[in-house]
């Protein structure tokens, strides 16, 4: 009965020891996730800006743009 008690609070002891470890490096890789997406977001809108206004002045040009990048 003892010994029992002290594999489960063993286990326990890794699981957690395990969880904090994993956890402790995937928090500096989702960091880094939303430290890129911070900065894709803006780019996102600015280009979306800059098309939109592509495609009011000059349809033509964004006709190109489209073919040349939307494949």
């Amino acid at each position: 009965m003892l010994r029992t008690i002290l594999i489960i609070g063993l286990m326990a002891f890794a699981g957690l020891f395990i969880l904090r470890l994993f956890f402790g490096i995937l928090g500096g890789l989702f960091g880094l996730l939303f430290t890129l997406l911070g900065m894709a977001i803006p780019i996102a809108i600015v280009g979306g800006l800059i098309y939109l206004v592509i495609r009011i002045f000059s349809p033509g040009t964004a006709k190109d743009l489209r073919d040349k990048f939307g494949g």
